[in-house]
């Protein structure tokens, strides 16, 4: 008589076992199979088609009643078994029944992790695991309403695709920045969130919910900002853990799941176990490839093929979300010993991307143009050297043994009359015999007699090719300097296309302006972070990982690793009371050195990391701000003591230098600003090598800017003369946000100036007076969501993990 296998679980791994076993060897064991589920074995990943009614139960069926009798398997449906008696080689249903065994196979697959928040077992809460969701899922969808999608993983995604497919309105709650972070880099995470808000699904990321609300039942989720969002059911899709509490119960090795060898065996030599349930070297996998991969091995050693081994897998990740084609496999984290190759065509929506270790592909991620994610993943697997395919590579398999792309020819090629700005309607033929017809050079000269490249800019680099084409070694490309390695476009280029493209994070400037890398560099993400702010104010939320380490902390690293603190005296002025929480906080925290700097402001030096959110909350509550000391924004505005001590001072300089202070701090700019007040021509307060300087006089005030006294020395340039301060304060106000909206991130005012000329500095903030009052406006507008001392938000916990040690080590173990 044939030994008895009992199988515990029903679903696709067991049943691809079952297909190997049965069909190498139909003989070799007498079969019991036991499936929590009132049901044969499905398609478990096909849920979401028949969620979205794309497909029938029916059509999902794997092995019907039929195959399993045809194959003398005992399918027990609907029976749970409780219990292993590894002594006795049994297995215990729910029913008390008792069932021997010679092998047994445990299957029991993963149970879906339900957030502990308040209202979690409120009817309508339901999970994403099995028909049973997916049939509570479709009854709610019958009324209508909306619904909630807890986790915009894979299966969040597919689910709140399938609800809209039904009718709901859906919302998908995700706790980090992008979707599917562990599948998908931030670039292919931003497109799938596109592609899911064109659908009509709310996608919140960043978004951690708080509690489910109802009264008997779920009427909404409530986030942690208090935001609530109605809901008639909510699907928790964050995630599964291994079932593995049976085998544990039965005293087997456990750890996140069940843990099994290269053979696939338990603990136990006689139980084996497959697919979720199982640990294999310290992996647990969700995916159905490797389950598969699996169940191969663990049906060759029921057959006595004891060389099956499996040495783990290699994923792969698609959306089942029909019009979505979306691909990731391996490690996509970024390295120093790893490179990247990126493609991106903003007009198809198509992202792809390489990494590369040593020449050989590590990782993919694909959107929008997944065809080649096969070969990618075979060439993955194999560990295929790429080096003699490296340059068409990105373009896929067609493309292996080409020749490399001369970007050129596609250009050359195109008739006089193809059109090459859809904006002004502007084509080849024009632009290439205007540039000979003119004998225009550069590239401002065709933009102002073509209009081509002149509106949203994104023809630029084709009107760039023309001009080689047409003027050869004559046209100086480089006389528009990229930002970045990561880019071809220049600073102008990228913060004219934000506005025009209505771009408003980092990835959507990235893919739609066809970044050559997937996330930036250090170059380009600080410049991008700040003319986003400066675009959208309000809108766009700082990227707080996008600044240097100095913004990112409020606070200027030392050469010793510790900081310096510089709080915040209005145009230099302060009182005992502030003097003495300075003075304490230096003893409390034994600051080494306190000065005073050439800025009129007490510098805190030598604070450690740690100490930063403590030292920031007293001198909270002695009423002090952020300084602004570290960041690329207003720092001081400098006094002498004016009209109240000085008897040569003509006006109230120092009341003066107080309002500016009040009135911009807090205001980002694209590099550090510094101002000055002087009560008289004596300049005292030093005005006239500042970014912007104001000398009191009889008259009224003289208005000075774009002086440096740093690594470049140079004397202000006077931009006009105003009779009153509030005239004074509405010139430099919007002085500056004209220097907000034209500089380049980094370049300091008189450098700006010098690019743009006084002239048209002067025609915007002085001669036209409408003009003033708007850019007085708009920096008006942006100081609501600007003036929020950073110090008081890291002391009430944002971004705490920053100031928290890694690790903390006794001088010994430090020493060791």
């Amino acid at each position: 008589m044939s030994p008895k296998l009992v199988v515990i679980g029903n679903g696709m791994a067991a049943g691809r076992v079952l297909e190997h076993l049965t069909d190498d060897a139909p003989e070799a064991y007498q079969i019991t199979v036991f499936g929590a589920e009132p049901r044969v074995n499905y398609n478990r990943i096909l849920l979401s088609p028949v969620l979205s009614g794309e497909k029938t139960f029916d059509e999902i069926v794997t092995h019907d009643d039929a195959w399993y009798a045809a194959r003398s398997i005992d399918l027990l449906k609907g029976k749970e078994i409780v219990a292993i008696d590894r002594a006795a080689k049994t297995v215990q249903a729910k029913d008390g029944s008792v069932t021997p065994y010679d092998k047994l196979l445990v299957a029991t697959g993963s149970l879906p992790f339900i957030v502990p928040v308040p209202g979690k077992d409120l009817p309508g809460v339901v999970a994403y695991r099995d028909l049973d969701d997916v049939n509570t899922m479709l009854a709610a969808a019958q009324h209508g309403g909306s619904a909630v999608v807890v986790g915009g993983g894979l299966l969040g995604l597919e689910a709140a695709a399938g609800l809209k497919m039904r009718g709901m309105d859906v919302t998908v709650l995700h706790l980090m920045p992008t979707l599917m972070e562990r599948q998908l880099d931030p670039a292919a995470g931003h497109l799938l969130k596109k592609a899911m808000e064109a659908r009509g699904i709310r996608v919140i990321t960043k978004a951690n919910t708080h509690a489910i609300v109802g009264d008997g039942k779920v009427e909404a989720v409530r986030l942690d900002d208090g935001t609530e969002i109605p809901a008639d059911i909510v699907v928790m899709a964050v995630g599964i853990r291994p079932n593995s509490g049976l085998a544990k119960a039965a005293g087997l090795e456990v750890g996140r799941g069940l843990k099994v060898d290269d053979h696939m065996v338990t603990s136990d030599p006689d139980v084996l176990a497959v697919g979720e349930c199982a640990e294999h070297r310290g992996q647990c996998y969700g995916l159905v490839a490797p389950l598969f991969e699996m169940a191969k091995v663990v049906a060759a050693q029921l057959n006595g093929d004891t060389s099956a081994a499996y040495t783990g897998s290699v994923t792969s990740t698609k959306l089942k979300v029909t019009g979505v084609d979306l691909f990731s496999a391996g490690d996509f984290a970024e390295g120093e010993d790893r490179e990247e190759i990126v493609l991106r065509d903003a007009a198809r929506g198509i992202y792809k991307r390489l990494v590369l270790q040593d020449d050989r592909i590590i990782g993919a991620v694909m959107y929008g143009e997944t065809a080649d994610g096969g070969w990618f993943l075979d060439l993955l697997r194999k560990a295929t050297c790429i080096a003699d395919m490296r340059d068409t590579l990105i373009f896929g398999q067609g493309y292996v043994g080409g020749a490399a792309l001369d970007p050129m020819a596609a250009v050359a090629a195109l008739p006089d009359e193809a059109e090459i700005c859809g904006c002004n309607g502007v084509c080849k033929g024009k632009i290439t015999s205007t540039i000979t017809a003119k004998g225009l050079t550069t590239l401002d000269g065709v933009r102002a007699h073509t209009k081509a490249s002149a509106s949203c800019g994104s023809c630029t680099g084709l009107v760039e090719q023309l001009m080689s084409l047409t003027l050869g070694d004559q046209f100086n490309r480089a006389a528009v300097q990229p930002m970045c390695a990561c880019t071809e476009l220049g600073h102008d280029d990228v913060r004219r296309l934000i506005i025009a493209k209505d771009l408003k994070t980092i990835p959507a400037v990235m893919q739609e302006l066809e970044w050559k890398t997937s996330c930036g560099c250090a170059k380009c993400r600080p410049a991008l972070n700040y003319y986003l702010l400066a675009a959208w104010p309000g809108e766009y939320v700082d990227d707080n990982q996008s600044r240097f380490i100095n913004e990112r902390v409020h606070a200027n690293i030392q050469k010793d690793g510790t900081y310096s603190v510089v709080p915040r005296m209005w145009g230099g002025i302060t009182n005992p009371r502030e003097l003495r929480a300075i003075a304490d906080v230096a003893d409390k925290f034994a600051i080494p050195t306190v000065k005073v700097t050439g800025g009129q402001r007490i510098d805190l030096l030598g604070v450690k990391k740690q100490d930063l959110p403590a030292v920031w909350a007293d001198l909270n509550a002695a009423g002090m701000v952020s300084g602004h000391a570290y960041g690329k924004a207003l720092r001081t505005v400098k006094t002498c003591v004016g009209t109240d001590w000085c008897r040569f001072g003509t006006q109230d300089s120092t009341g003066l230098g107080i309002r500016i202070e009040k009135f911009m701090w807090g205001s980002w700019t694209p590099a550090k600003v510094k101002m000055a007040v002087s009560g008289c021509p004596r300049n005292c307060a030093e005005a006239t090598c500042k970014d912007v300087g104001v000398i009191c006089v009889d008259s009224g005030y003289d208005i000075h800017f774009a002086g440096a006294a740093g690594l470049d020395i140079k004397g202000t340039e006077v931009l006009t003369h105003v009779d009153t301060e509030d005239e004074a304060l509405a010139v430099i106000v919007a002085l500056t946000q004209l220097y907000r909206e034209q500089a380049r991130y980094l370049e300091r005012i008189y450098k700006w100036t010098k690019r743009v000329g006084i002239e048209s500095i002067r025609a915007a903030v002085v001669d036209d007076l409408e003009r003033r009052q708007a850019l007085f406006d708009r920096f008006v507008y942006s100081q609501k969501f600007a003036q929020v001392d950073p110090w008081a938000e890291r002391v009430a916990g944002a971004e705490a993990h920053e100031f928290r040690p890694m690790a903390h080590f006794e001088p010994r173990e430090a020493a060791e």
